[in-house]
């Protein structure tokens, strides 16, 4: 009988647990819950906030003069699509769905830059899902026909090769040059322009044109712009406001069954990407945190989830455009292996915490100080 109510009370915490896990309905006011339910250190969780909001990323917030003078070194280099100033430093910490943290205006709609990967890597996640792609090891060139990968080099890349950033696609989209991006330190346009290119799924590279092949190629391959995709099967499913929009390059159309699409860009350092507030962002999150569940509903799968965030050969901090914080050369020490993220440029960052159930949001964080940042958040924790 004692093994019995022992069995029944521990069923019933267990429910409690889950019925205490929390998602906000649309257009309602995000609740919150103070620390002290989560036995969390108010004074070390106000210490990480205030961390945040006094180490501001340093570049203009006319991010338009922001990007020209962060890609300054690349040949060709010019804003392509739209950008937006931006505000200040802003964040939301959620503990199991609840806000327990939040700082600056985390209703305006800023740029997201590289963010914008994760949401792009997630739109293959869905193609995967509804075996619009048999498989990320299927070659590109079996399911885009159009001549963006032929050739002997184009044609050995699978889409896991572009969502890995290591497909090394050679050629040249929406006036944009894979060599020019981002080029290497060493050397000059000449010595770019002429290397041969790496063999696809040996060498991760990032690089913004391969990105949006990436892009484009899943725009021909469900027939849809990319932001309807978005918000049909993920943005409106969580809630989302109607505030965030997804650019692409000002002449990067295609047409598709008769009509003209936009191809959208996967980050904004030419321009473009995905605009988006801070709460939106936390909301992508906790989808994530959550195995890809939004309350009882599975909106991505969980097994697309643990393919998007298992390391890349090349780099073990790298997944399906998340970064993963692997032992590697971009591993927080003292932080869970477990810990992923999307990053951006400027200081953007959704770091999934699942064994904290945490989800962070920064935003104009600068990008050196990250590590740092999670490290006193992790200090607060029970």
């Amino acid at each position: 009988m004692k093994y019995f109510i022992s069995i029944t009370l521990l069923l019933f915490g267990a429910a409690l647990t889950a019925q205490e896990y929390y998602f906000p309905n649309y257009n309602t006011a995000w609740e919150s819950r103070h620390v002290k339910d989560f036995k969390i250190s108010d004074s070390k969780l106000n210490e990480a906030v205030s961390f945040a909001k006094s180490n501001e990323y340093s570049g203009s917030r006319d991010l338009r003069m922001a990007i020209l003078k962060g890609f300054e070194r690349e040949p060709y280099h010019e804003i392509l699509g739209p950008t937006k100033k931006r505000g200040g430093p802003a964040g939301i910490i959620l503990k199991n769905g609840y806000v327990i943290a939040q700082w600056g205006d985390v209703k305006r709609v800023d740029m997201t830059f590289s963010v914008t990967k994760s949401f792009l890597s997630t739109m293959a996640g869905l193609a995967v899902d509804r075996r619009i792609i048999s498989s990320t090891a299927d070659k590109a060139g079996n399911y885009i026909w159009d001549g963006t990968f032929d050739g002997e080099h184009n044609s050995k890349i699978t889409w896991e090769h572009l969502l890995q950033q290591n497909s090394a696609w050679s050629g040249e989209l929406w006036g944009g040059k894979d060599w020019a991006d981002r080029p290497p330190k060493e050397g000059g346009v000449d010595d770019w322009k002429f290397e041969t290119p790496k063999e696809p799924g040996t060498f991760m590279e990032y690089n913004d044109v391969r990105v949006n092949v990436l892009a484009y190629a899943l725009t021909h391959l469900w027939r849809k712009p990319m932001p309807l995709v978005l918000k049909e099967n993920i943005m409106d499913k969580i809630g989302a406001s109607t505030t965030w929009r997804w650019f692409g390059y000002d002449h990067a159309w295609t047409e598709i069954d008769g009509l003209k699409m936009k191809s959208v860009t996967g980050g904004g350092h030419s321009g473009a990407g995905l605009f988006i507030n801070t709460e939106d962002m936390a909301r992508f999150g906790l989808l994530f945190m959550n195995k890809g569940k939004w309350k009882e509903d599975t909106i991505i799968s969980e097994e697309w989830i643990k393919q998007a965030t298992a390391p890349s050969a090349p780099n073990p901090n790298y997944g399906y455009m998340w970064w993963l914080n692997k032992k590697g050369d971009r591993h927080w020490e003292g932080l869970s292996e477990n810990i992923y993220y999307a990053a951006g440029f400027g200081g953007n960052f959704i770091v999934i915490d699942k064994e904290n159930d945490l989800v962070v949001v920064t935003r104009w964080l600068a990008p050196s100080k990250i590590a740092e940042f999670m490290t006193k958040v992790n200090a607060a924790m029970p």
